[in-house]
């Protein structure tokens, strides 16, 4: 707990409306959307500024205290969970659009901007920010910057950091620093810009960030392609990327998930098929036109036994609202929803479902697969009941060799979730020892104090999910 002190100071940065050690205020703030992970943080602080955030990190950097930075809390790697304890940083007071630059095609915004919101906003002015994490409802750009959230729409555009060419950020030693610009071209020294995203707080407080926007695509039109064959439904990824056609969407769902999805959204998805592809394409009318029949003639080819075309926008997105509440639809099977995130080379997806579906056997669980296949970022879901502790035993061994896979076929342990604590244990299966270690100087020289979110994205001994109290 903190010292009467250091509490002392730390309200009179804030005032005693924006600080709070509760027990209440504590606890709603001890997890985040990562099941089986929980810890109690000391306080909770609310800052008004960039000043307030620098006063906060010296005072905490001279006592050691950790600092957990937070959005809306809907990562899935316990990022944001307080694993030892300190001050979690909310941003709630800092969610303003503070410009929209339309001659330069940039806006500029704090960190508790609601993704969604920025959105919309932007659309408004007939503009475009493509990155759309499943959470931007509710998620915060802070958030998605810290994770290089990625989204529907990365296959074609790309993710959060494609976006972010400025920020400003408050170093663990107090310091506010600007990096990047408004510029096409900045080589002026070293990219922390890329550096501060998907950093997960390890590094620095994020307190603005000025995100590049495109002009809006003039027209898009939604298709999905229904098969009986999950292997020819994922070869229908690669051969349309072979086809040198980029959609802006190209997602896969197998027949759990669909069911799932329709009982929860009830919008007509066909049930009685092994996989669905959901493609979108954006663009002049004449290239959309063109590419849907490019990419349907493909699906025809390999197998597809049915293409059906969105016959209005309103249809359109009611398919991409059931994509996206996939997760939420998969939580109502059992007590605990385990979502996971493994990408491989496009040309490896069907490699890597059919590897998840012998697993699934294997271990005999619940696994639903969906995911961003266009990019080769599939989700395998399992539904399970923490409580049930051989079961998990076996969900852990499932996850483990599916990350195994992954790796083995040339991809990653997480394509968007973070590594957080969850993932921590197997970042050296993917870096190696001299990666880790090449990481580990970075951090130390930005945060040699381990303030920034103590606890994430380096290797613990231990892979399993357990839950962590303090």
């Amino acid at each position: 707990m903190l010292s009467n002190e250091v509490k002392e100071k730390l309200i009179s940065i804030v005032t005693k409306d924006n600080f709070d050690d509760s027990q209440v205020e504590r606890l709603v703030y001890s997890y985040d959307a990562t099941p089986n992970f929980q810890s109690m943080p000391d306080a909770v602080m609310s800052p008004r500024n960039s000043a307030e955030v620098s006063q906060i990190l010296k005072v905490c950097n001279e006592y050691k205290i950790p600092i957990v930075p937070r959005g809306s809390g809907t990562n899935l790697c316990a990022g944001t969970c307080p694993t030892e304890g300190g001050i979690v940083l909310l941003f709630k007071h800092m969610n303003q659009i503070l410009e929209i630059d339309e001659e330069n095609l940039t806006i500029t915004v704090q960190p508790g901007v609601i993704t969604l919101d920025l959105i919309n906003k932007v659309e408004e002015k007939g503009l475009f920010y493509p990155p759309d994490p499943s959470s931007m409802k509710i998620s915060t750009i802070g958030g998605n910057i810290n994770e290089n959230s990625g989204g529907l729409r990365g296959l074609k555009y790309g993710v959060t950091r494609d976006y972010v060419i400025a920020l400003e950020v408050v170093l663990p030693n107090g310091d506010i620093i600007r990096t990047g610009g408004k510029l096409a071209k900045d080589v002026a020294g070293y990219d922390l810009t890329r550096l501060f995203v998907g950093s997960e707080g390890t590094l620095a407080v994020i307190t603005e960030a000025t995100l590049k926007l495109i002009p809006m695509p003039e027209t898009k039109q939604t298709m999905l392609a229904l098969y009986q064959d999950l292997s020819a439904a994922a070869n229908s990824v690669s051969k349309i990327i072979a086809n040198k056609i980029i959609p802006t969407t190209l997602e896969f769902l197998d027949q759990p998930t669909l069911k799932v999805v329709e009982e929860f959204a009830q919008i007509g998805l066909p049930t009685d098929v092994k996989a669905v592809l959901l493609i979108e394409q954006d663009g002049p009318p004449e290239i959309v036109e063109r590419d849907l029949l490019k990419m349907a003639e493909v699906c025809r080819q390999e197998k597809a036994v049915s293409i059906q075309v969105a016959a209005s926008e309103e249809e359109a997105d009611a398919l991409r609202t059931a994509r996206r509440a996939a997760l939420s639809a998969i939580a109502r099977l059992a007590p605990t929803t385990i979502l996971e995130d493994a990408t491989v080379p496009r040309s490896e997806i069907a490699n890597m479902v059919q590897a998840i579906n012998e697993i699934t056997e294997k271990y005999e669980l619940t696994i639903c697969t969906f995911g961003h296949a266009g990019d080769g970022n599939l989700h395998p879901t399992c539904a399970t009941d923490a409580r049930n502790h051989e079961e998990m035993e076996r969900v852990e061994q499932a996850f483990e060799e599916i990350f195994e896979k992954a790796i083995a076929l040339g991809g990653t342990i997480t394509g968007e979730h973070g590594v957080g604590a969850m993932k921590a244990p197997y970042l050296e299966w993917k870096l190696k020892e001299e990666g880790i270690a090449a990481m580990k100087a970075i951090k130390s020289a930005f945060d040699p104090n381990n303030i920034m979110n103590p606890g994430k994205v380096f290797a613990k001994d231990s892979k399993k999910r357990v839950v962590i109290t303090k």
